[in-house]
């Protein structure tokens, strides 16, 4: 996402490379370049003419530190600048009735079915919440059947009502039946056209007042650019909703919806979808997102991310029995399921700073993938008792074992032997080693310690 934007940004930057000073005129300059990457990305004229000018202004204002460099300014002027063209700060979800509704609309393909999903199951996963799927679009073929068949990929019920067209009885009767079955988040899944039109619009409109909910969402494909945008205003004129799911993030390059929309229709971003997956969806940090647009990358997610997946008890049970040298391919197996559920390779890669642009054109995932398969099928293969006693991995077994995973038994060799150095180095690292090193750390400046 944004790698275009990025590198246009990068381009504009290096004008001032060099430079001693801030002066109007490499200001102006770069400020021009910047614009002209702006419009690139497909954003709002307007918008990204008001961008330009207020860092133009601040940065032309600023006693710049001699220990600045101008492109450092700069590169902080403009960071700054995207956070608050993007909502500057976080907007978080406002659940406060029991049980709280959520309005989902937008138009037919921008994905509110798959997103409606993909909340649910975050709501479910992170918040400990017992979310409630509706299907109030009475009109589009299938499309109760697609909101069944996500309910069940996360397991969340969904109620419907086939035969009825009328979108507010469905949605008093699957309030109602939140209520009976204790169900705390209530997530309606609305009608979308291929159009603005004006019964659409009467029938959320009219929907929205009769279920008052506490959050109404406009779910927009990020990858229609400008079109996002005025559609946006549209609905917002109508609606007046209380925020902005971008969906299709990852394959949109340019990004000029998610820079302009907050501007235009003065309403947050609050998520944005990043895959396919149920779990490709992340809270929408405008700071966060800044710091990618400037290849900085994002460690504060990276690090959230790892934490979802780590499980505290099971974190003390690996490490005794890393201590007592029994960690086996079980264990190894569960930390790769582990890491795949973190998600995208690459955007994970991409959230280290400097490693985004240097992996632009690598198949991380497609490498990545086919890593995992070869090693799983390969422990696949074992019986139980060869998971948990690798010890006993002898010539005649491993042939047996190459033969059932598809590979050949160099490769099974190979995989054996970084096991075993794996298993050496965690249990190096663990105990009193591991305890000394957390001390070490704590000793410098960022891990506790003032610098």
């Amino acid at each position: 996402m944004f790698e275009n934007l990025s590198d246009r940004l990068e381009r504009s930057f290096k004008i001032l490379k060099g430079e001693g000073q801030i002066t109007e005129i490499n200001v102006a300059e770069t400020m021009k370049d910047v614009r002209r990457a702006l419009l690139d990305a497909d954003v709002n004229y307007k918008v990204a003419k008001a961008f330009t000018n207020k860092v133009k202004e601040k940065a032309l204002g600023m006693n710049v530190l001699t220990a600045v460099k101008p492109g450092q300014l700069m590169v902080k002027l403009v960071h700054d600048e995207l956070a608050e063209l993007m909502g500057g700060e976080d907007a978080p979800l406002v659940l406060k009735s029991h049980p709280a509704v959520i309005l989902m609309s937008g138009l037919q393909g921008s994905g509110k079915t798959t997103f409606s999903g993909k909340l649910a199951n975050l709501l479910k996963t992170k918040q400990g919440k017992k979310p409630l799927l509706v299907a109030c679009d009475v009109y589009r073929p299938a499309a109760i059947d697609q909101l069944k068949v996500v309910g069940e990929q996360i397991g969340v019920p969904v109620y419907s009502e086939p035969e009825n067209k009328n979108v507010n009885e469905i949605a008093d009767h699957a309030i109602q039946e939140a209520k009976t079955k204790g169900n705390d988040v209530v997530i309606i899944d609305t009608a979308g056209r291929l159009a603005v039109d004006e019964q659409m619009m009467d029938e959320i409109s009219s929907l929205k007042n009769h279920v008052n909910p506490d959050e109404t969402l406009f779910v927009v494909d990020s990858m229609t650019g400008q079109d996002a945008v005025n559609t946006a205003k549209e609905f917002n004129d109508r609606l007046d909703f209380d925020g902005v799911v971008l969906t299709k993030l990852d394959g949109d390059t340019r990004g000029g919806a998610a820079l302009s929309i907050r501007t235009v229709v003065t309403k947050p971003i609050k998520f944005i979808g990043t895959g396919e997956k149920m779990e490709a969806i992340d809270v929408f940090h405008p700071a966060r997102m800044a710091d990618r647009i400037l290849g900085m990358g994002d460690v504060v997610s990276l690090v959230e991310r790892a934490q979802e997946q780590f499980d505290e008890a099971e974190a003390r049970k690996l490490q005794k029995k890393i201590q007592k040298n029994k960690f086996d391919f079980n264990d190894f197996l569960g930390q790769i399921e582990q890491i795949k559920k973190m998600g995208n390779m690459k955007e994970l890669a991409s959230m280290i700073p400097g490693v985004g642009k240097a992996i632009r054109d690598v198949d991380i995932d497609g490498e990545a993938n086919n890593a995992f398969k070869s090693i799983e099928a390969v422990i696949r293969s074992m019986t139980p008792q060869e998971r948990s006693h690798p010890e006993i991995l002898n010539s005649s077994r491993r042939k047996r074992i190459a033969k059932g995973s598809g590979t050949d038994i160099q490769q099974v060799g190979r995989l054996i032997k970084q096991f075993d150095q794996t298993r050496k180095m965690m249990k190096m690292l663990t105990g009193n080693k591991m305890a000394s090193m957390m001390a070490r750390m704590k000793g410098m400046p960022g891990f506790g310690a003032k610098a």
